[in-house]
């Protein structure tokens, strides 16, 4: 087996996310019900769990030291959010037999975080928060150990599907590979090569901050009991504690290949605004990725001929379904599809304009809900 990296194992936003292990879709489970019907909705849930599962089960056998830590907090940006938290809490309890979550409200976010800036929320406990580079890198190590070849700094400049499995191959600068079977997991970083999957995703930047090391005191009075934290804003505020008792806060996007000149300033207005009394804490580090959205941010599995996989899409979901996409992949190639097309089912609908004329669309779009978001 080859693998073909662009850059070096965990450069992009694999290792450089917000390292939140998440339950579910992106999608509520009352949106997916609507969308794909009940059966199709409890495959997805059931999946989703197993994700989880499968990251914590490769932590533990291959002894990946990423600080792996339980619980995650939904918290209410708008006041109607917190009703709809504690819904969709409920229906997990009552009809997913998931007892790891329950409701919050207010008075109990603001202990739990220190600000009173939101309106109530949800607590899963059977959601978590890692190092995403360590557990990236320790699952490099794992690949290798199993006689996987990484080829680093080797991106395919070409990709060709034959008639039959055995005919595919990826062209780089140093070489080309033939192989059986080949499989697209560039994400966010796809770009042209391969146009008929790249309009259905949008390229987007995010961003990451970490302060100084808090104290143990300091840390405590923000997030009390160490749980990664997400809100419900459009443009999502995420953040959590480090094993050094940092403060790692994302916030803000950007749609062009750039990164902003200075991202500890970009990011630090996002801070200020949940956790003003940290407006004397020193930054000390700063970065970005670039991930994918899809329009209705759910993720997207295919085949494009008899050898050619992908998956793509994750829209900031990705720490836990990248890991089983790998898994459901491998089962289909093996003869197994069955869940890879739970996953394959789910609608794809291309950006309006392709990959023209999507970007500014999405800047509207997200300038409009930017600005639902501040109102």
């Amino acid at each position: 087996m080859v693998l073909l990296e662009a850059r070096r194992a965990g450069w992009g936003a694999s290792g450089r996310n917000g390292g939140q292990l998440g339950s579910g879709q992106r999608r509520s489970q009352g949106e997916l019900e609507r969308l794909v019907g009940p059966e199709d909705a409890r495959r997805l849930w059931d999946l989703a769990e197993e994700a989880k599962a499968a990251v914590k089960a490769r932590i533990r056998r291959h002894g990946i030291l990423c600080d792996l830590k339980s619980g995650a907090l939904s918290v209410a940006y708008k006041p109607g959010d917190a009703a709809t938290l504690a819904d969709q809490a409920e229906t997990l309890r009552a009809r997913y037999d998931y007892p790891h979550i329950r409701a919050v409200a207010r008075d109990e976010v603001a202990a739990m975080l220190g600000t009173g800036i939101y309106h109530g929320g949800s607590l899963d406990r059977g959601a978590g928060h890692l190092h995403p580079l360590n557990y990236a890198l320790g699952l490099a190590r794992a690949a290798g150990q199993a006689g996987v070849r990484i080829f680093e700094d080797s991106p395919a400049t070409r990709i060709e599907s034959g008639a039959q499995p055995g005919a595919t191959t990826a062209t780089t600068a140093g070489g080309r590979v033939r192989a059986r079977y080949l499989v697209l997991a560039c994400n966010g970083y796809l770009e042209r090569l391969e146009r008929r999957i790249a309009r259905r995703i949008m390229p987007i930047n995010n961003y990451i901050l970490a302060t100084e090391p808090l104290g143990d005191d300091r840390a405590r009075e923000i997030i009390r009991d160490d749980v990664a934290v997400s809100d419900t804003k459009f443009v999502i505020d995420y953040y959590r504690l480090s094993a050094d008792k940092r403060l790692l806060f994302g916030g803000g996007e950007t749609y062009r290949r750039a990164f902003p000149a200075d991202i500890k300033g970009f990011v630090r207005k996002y801070m200020l605004r949940v956790y003003p009394q940290l407006a004397d804490a020193r930054i000390d580090y700063a970065w970005g990725g670039t991930l994918a959205i899809t329009r209705n941010r759910l993720p997207g599995f295919g085949r494009l001929g008899p050898g050619l996989f992908y998956a793509q899409g994750f829209s900031g979901h990705g720490v836990a379904l990248t890991t089983l996409a790998g898994k459901l992949i491998a089962e289909a190639v093996a003869g197994s599809a069955e869940r890879f097309d739970v996953f394959a089912r789910l609608p794809q609908p291309s950006f309006p304009g392709g990959t023209l004329l999507r970007w500014p669309g999405l800047v509207a779009g997200m300038l409009y809900y930017a600005l639902k978001d501040r109102l």
